[in-house]
This record gives C-alpha cells, structure tokens and sequence, in this order.
C-alpha cells in the first residue's frame, strides 16, 4: 500500500487539505537529451528528484539539499536554474498519516556534460535516465505529468 497518493485537478476524489500549502523544489536534471527520474518508494511511481523546503531554505537551498540527500551529489545551489513554479490549487498529496498537503512546485535545471555516479538514497527504489519515448512507457507521480510533458515541449522548441 503506498504511503502517500497524488492528486492533480481531480476535485470529486482528493481529500480537502489538512495542512498548509506546502513549497517544494525538483529539478529537471538531464544527460545527453535524457531525463533521470527516480522510483519512490513512497508510492511505487517515478518521479522528479526533489523535495519539500524546509521554512529557512531558499528553493536553491532545498534543492541542492534533496540532491545530495537523494543521489549523494554535492551541487552548488547557484548551478540550478528556475524554470517555473507550479502552483495550480488542485496538486494535492494524501498521505497514509492523514495529512493532506496542497503542493506549490518550484522546478529548476541542471544538465550534466556526462552520466554522473549516483547513489540511491533510502527514498528511492531505482534511478535511471530516460529518454522521452521510454517515459511514456513508465507511471509517472500525477504531480510531475504536467512538469515532466512541459519541460519535453520546451526542449524540443530549443532543437
């Protein structure tokens, strides 16, 4: 059973928020016109690496925090470049305590010049990098569609 479920503009089935908007930072991070994703753990999908700002960090801070948490890189929070935030009312994240979170998304971008030696962290079940044919083929977290499909668009808009 997943310990959290998303949400994503479907009023009739996610639960009202118990809990104040919650501000988190992922990032779009990129090899060779692949996009890494990670299998979490928390709910079996794939997702952007990232995570919740804790109320003292910048997006930037929480960012460069999440990526050494979760792949074992030390990146210097100025490398990330802000795309966009998402913040549509209905991104919403249940989790199994009974918490209830709307989510605001601020995305970043980072690409590597080459594959990186990355750790898995106790969040993640797999990392990898797919190309925009094999994501199709993968169930992406609800809350990353939207993020994952604009930043395809925008990429390719750039070739």
């Amino acid at each position: 059973m997943p310990i959290v479920t998303f949400y994503r503009g479907d009023p009739k089935n996610a639960p009202k928020t118990t809990m104040p908007a919650h501000l988190g930072a992922n990032v779009i991070l990129t090899c060779q016109g692949k996009l890494l994703l990670e299998r979490r753990r928390d709910s079996n999908t794939w997702g952007l690496v990232g995570g919740g700002c804790k109320k003292y960090e910048t997006g930037r801070e929480a960012l460069a925090r999440e990526v050494y948490e979760e792949l074992g890189l030390r990146i210097p929070k100025e490398d990330f470049r802000k795309l966009a935030v998402y913040d549509d009312p209905g991104r919403i994240a249940a989790y199994q305590d009974g918490s209830v979170w709307r989510m605001v998304i601020v995305v970043y971008a980072l690409d590597f010049p080459q594959e990186p030696a990355l750790r898995i962290s106790a969040e993640s079940r797999e990392l990898r990098f797919f190309s925009k044919e094999e994501i199709s083929q993968i169930e992406i977290a609800v809350t990353h569609e939207d993020i994952i499909q604009d930043w395809f668009v925008k990429d390719s808009s750039h070739k």
